[in-house]
């Protein structure tokens, strides 16, 4: 009997194996097909990520991007930042019966997500979509053991959908950076276990649900740049977990509750750019673990009380932009670890306190724009970190600290609008690249003193006292591109030497008392766009080398002693058009053309002069007689003769001019399509039909927001070039394509230049140069630290060439390293520049700044963040869509600050290049990250500018080697 349950055992044992075998067989063959039906849909993979998912070479556990649990089944998909792109289709990785993980940020997915991926998979555990190109509505479902949901930084639309409250076990939810739509839904309360949410950049309206105070596991919340409304709830103050509070760029009206004092383990409050009013609830400053408090761009009023000195953590103080009024509070001035305190644009009055700066860690000081009395305290810079001091437009008085001039770490500098006296100490700062003293009562012989400022860039002293002569000595400064010294008692002769400015856009020397002529040698400041000599007196003649300045604007030399004739070249500067050169002893006829046609009437008074139109005033000039008479024959000769010289040269010039006009081309199907070309050489051997074979899937080079761009060629001579299907055309207005005409002319060595666009009423391409290489974002975890440098100058340059040296400036927009391209010879690019459009459908990005996100709209400061982004992943090897970034910080530029303060650069410097970081990389590498701090900065007024980025990177590769000792606290 016993033997024959033996066997009866076996034979069952042996029965369910068989099953299970079976089972796991057939789970297998159905994994299999799911993951060849996503590969299949994948239309690029650059890097060849998926080339080894081949199923007769190997078992799908081996795959790259897989791994399987003990029975050989998936539990984890990870293809993050492949750059892979194609349309996920409904039979696809969500019905993988044993996934837990699902990773596929940082990719260019796009599409509309599968309508059954909520229902699909019940196993699911972790779902990261974000930074993608998907679109369509959030679909419907649950998925009740979820912990991580990220679908953040995508096009989903519509309404986030109710069932949201049914994900009973999830932790972590972002959906931030889409364009939502609608309320939050009250049920999105139900998920008591959320500890991260993530609503923001979205066009979410309503108020902020009361409900929220039942989710008592929230330690983070963010749901800013939005169109919120209503009070913040004062049940946020029962969520005494919460570590982030971010409300910011809504239109939130009424008082802070009170209750937020209860968030005992607060460390972030950010409400700034909202609605509301009333004064700060004494119970704020309790939050004894605050670090940073934001409540800039409000309408609080009030004083701000002693009790802030029991913020003993805070670093960042932001209340500008408000009605504050009262006295500084002198706790301020106990508050250790304080950095940045910006109170400008309020109505604070009294002194500012005494002791400011000196048991603090200040690097950024702006009271500007108050009632402030009294004296500058002289210990701001005892930190030795200060480099930003910003106190203008106030009732300042007395003396500029003499403990200023020796603080080596400043930067900007404005103190104008004010009643300052004595004598000017700033000359010998190496640092300063701003600065200025305007409209005081400073006094002193400036030429006197020896200055050496070799970074600084604008220097105002006008509306002041100064005298003395303008010696060399005020000329130590090679990269100055804006010099004011206006209204002083400035004296003797303009120094030649002033030709020597290279750099030098505007310059004011009105108002003085400086005599002598003009000299010959300004006509070497190429790049002057003003010049104003008036209120002087000057004598001798209007130096003809002035029209050699091929980028005047304006002109003044107005109220002088100047004689003689005005050189006829003057008219012919194409840039001027406005010039005074009233109340001088002027004589003769008025140029006829250029900025002297139409000059009116006050421009010209008060000189011997004649001609011009109406508006001149001007009386018509009498003709000039008793000529030989074989000058009118030789004129005539020697006109026919330069007539046919340029006749020739005329043909030429049009007949390669012709190539690049506009041409009509229409297409076998009846279509209509303007054609028109930037370079001859791509002109004569590209064709209509040459954009049209690029247009194929298999030719598809990349995608994103903006469009699909496809890889062509010349039939004709097989010259390569890159076309870019333009979205949105109908909103795109006939001054953009005016302005696409322009870009075809920006060229540098920096940048892909744009060779042609071609249009009708059907669609729109931009046709790109072709050019070998990898994007930055494929190659960037294998570059050492020489190469990243070089990379980091060459996009800055080409940033600093955008916004500086085009006019107007051109934006990049998504300052990605998707829009960087690392050519053959190891230069970076920066690719598809094109002009933005208004009403164009803003583009989510991570790269985009805060504020441009709130209000769609791009500046150069928000061009100057994705730099500073980009930096950061140089030197960390991470990206901002890193998880870990979300658990325990709001951005990767909050984690870089945190690392760079209080860590080690063991802790935060990228592995691949910690290896290479000697004690001069090192400095290079700290520098770096304080120039990406600043470019990240939450207020865009104080990133640099994109000139400014591309010195401190090149000064600081040249003199690492001089740089003080690591120093790992930076300014915000």
């Amino acid at each position: 009997m016993a033997n024959k349950k033996g066997a009866n055992a076996v034979v069952l044992f042996v029965f369910m194996f068989l099953i299970n075998f079976v089972v796991s067989e057939s789970h297998n063959g159905r994994e299999l097909e799911l993951l060849l039906s996503f590969k299949s849909s994948i239309v690029h993979d650059p890097s060849g990520f998926l080339s080894n998912w081949d199923p007769s070479a190997t078992t799908f556990c081996q795959w790259h991007g897989i791994t399987c649990n003990n029975l050989s089944h998936v539990e984890t998909l990870d293809l993050s930042a492949k750059n892979l792109s194609g349309i996920l289709v409904s039979s696809s990785v969500f019905n993988l019966p044993f996934v837990k993980t699902l990773n596929l940020p940082n990719n260019h997915l796009y599409g509309e997500i599968p309508p059954d991926i909520f229902f699909a998979n019940s196993s699911l555990r972790y779902l990261n979509l974000s930074n993608n190109n998907f679109s369509g509505h959030i679909p419907n479902g649950f998925i009740s053991g979820l912990v991580i949901l990220d679908l953040s930084n995508n096009m989903f639309s519509g309404k986030i959908p109710r069932e949201i409250g049914l994900f009973s076990g999830l932790k972590f939810l972002d959906l931030g950076g889409n364009v939502l739509l609608g309320k939050i839904p009250i049920l999105i309360s139900n998920i008591t276990t959320l500890k991260y949410l993530t609503l923001a950049s979205n066009e979410l309206v309503g108020s902020i649900p009361h409900e929220i105070g039942k989710m008592k596991s929230l330690k983070w919340i963010y749901l800013g740049y939005n169109n919120l409304s209503g009070e913040i709830p004062k049940e946020i103050g029962v969520l005494t977990c919460l570590n982030h509070l971010d409300l910011v760029y809504n239109n939130l009206t009424g008082q802070i509750p009170s209750s937020i004092g209860n968030l005992k383990d607060l460390n972030y409050l950010f409400v700034y750019q909202n609605k509301l009013t009333g004064s700060i609830p004494d119970s704020i400053f309790g939050l004894k673990k605050l670090v940073s408090l934001d409540l800039s761009d409000n309408s609080l009023s009030g004083e701000i009380p002693e009790l802030v000195a029991q913020l003993r953590n805070l670093e960042i103080l932001h209340l500008f932009g408000n009605r504050f009024s009262g006295r500084i509070p002198n706790a301020l001035t106990s508050l250790p670890n304080l950095q940045v305190l910006q109170l400008w644009s309020n109505r604070f009055s009294g002194q500012i306190p005494q002791s400011l700066g000196r048991y603090n860690n200040l690097t950024v000081v702006d009271l500007s724009t108050n009632n402030l009395s009294g004296r500058i305290p002289d210990g701001l810079c005892s930190s030795g970190r200060l480099f930003k001091l910003i106190l203008f437009s106030n009732s300042l008085e007395g003396e500029i600290p003499r403990n200023l001039s020796t603080c080596t770490s400043l930067q900007r500098v404005r103190l104008q609008n004010n009643r300052l006296v004595g004598e000017l100490s700033f000359t010998k700062l190496p640092l300063v690249y701003f600065l200025d003293v305007s409209n005081n009562n400073l006094s002193g012989n400036i030429g006197e003193q020896n200055w050496d400022m070799p970074s600084l860039e604008m220097l105002s002293l006008a509306g002041n006292r100064f005298s003395g002569k303008l010696l060399p000595h005020l000329l130590n400064a090679p990269k100055i591109e804006f010099l004011d010294l206006s209204g002083n008692e400035f004296s003797g002769t303009i120094n030649p030497r002033f030709g020597t400015l290279t750099e030098l856009m505007q310059l004011s020397l009105s108002e003085n008392k400086l005599s002598g002529e003009i000299p010959e040698d300004l006509s070497s400041c190429k790049k002057l766009v003003r010049l104003d000599l008036s209120h002087n007196q000057l004598s001798g003649q209007i130096p003809s080398g002035l029209a050699d300045m091929p980028v005047l604007g304006h002109l003044d030399l107005s109220e002088n002693r100047l004689s003689g004739e005005i050189p006829a070249k003057l008219g012919q500067i194409e840039s001027l058009v406005q010039v005074n050169i009233s109340y001088n002893h002027l004589t003769g006829a008025l140029p006829s053309t250029g900025a002297f046609l139409a000059i009116k009437e006050s421009a010209v008074a008060g000189n011997d002069l004649c001609g011009g139109d109406t508006t001149s005033g001007l009386p018509p000039c009498k003709k000039l007689k008793n000529r030989a008479n074989w000058w009118p024959f030789m004129a005539c000769s020697f006109a026919g003769l330069l007539l046919l010289v340029i006749t020739g040269f005329g043909f030429l010039f049009m007949r390669g001019r012709n190539n690049l006009e506009p041409k009509r081309v229409e297409k076998g199907d009846g279509s209509i399509w303007e054609l028109q070309f930037f370079d001859p050489k791509v002109s004569k051997s590209v064709t209509m039909d040459d954009i049209t074979l690029s247009l194929k899937e298999s030719n598809v080079i990349s995608r994103c927001k903006e469009g699909v761009s496809f890889k062509g060629k010349s039939v004709s001579n097989d010259l390569q070039i890159v076309v870019k299907e333009m979205h949105h055309v109908s909103s795109f207005t006939a001054s953009f394509w005016s302005e696409i005409t322009e870009f075809g002319k920006l060229q540098h060595p920096n940048l892909v230049k744009l060779i042609g666009k071609c249009r009708s009423d059907k669609g729109a391409y931009l046709v790109y140069e072709y050019v070998e290489g990898k994007l930055l974002s494929e190659i960037l975890g294998n570059l050492s630290w020489e190469r990243r440098w070089k990379i980091a100058i060459g996009t800055a340059k080409a940033l600093r060439f955008l916004h500086s040296r085009c006019s107007p400036s051109v934006l990049v927009g998504d300052m990605s390293p998707e829009r960087i391209i690392i050519d053959a010879r190891d230069e970076p690019r920066l690719q598809y520049i094109f002009p933005f459009v208004d009403n164009q459908p803003f583009l989510p990005s991570s790269y985009v700044a805060p504020e441009a996100r709130e209000n769609k709209k791009m500046n150069e400061k928000s061009d100057i963040y994705g730099m500073g982004l980009i930096l950061i992943e140089l030197l960390t090897g991470k990206t901002p869509a890193d998880a870990e970034f979300k658990v325990q910080y709001s951005s990767m530029v909050e984690w870089a600050r945190y690392c760079y303060s209080d860590c080690h650069l063991d802790m935060w410097v990228d592995p691949v290049i910690k290896s290479q970081a000697s004690i001069n990389n090192q400095n290079q590498i700290v520098a770096a990250m304080n120039l990406a701090l600043h470019c990240t900065a939450g207020d865009p007024t104080a990133r640099p500018c994109a000139a400014d980025v591309f010195e401190t990177l090149k000064s600081a590769f040249r003199t690492s080697s001089c740089l003080p000792s690591l120093n790992f606290s930076s300014p915000v």
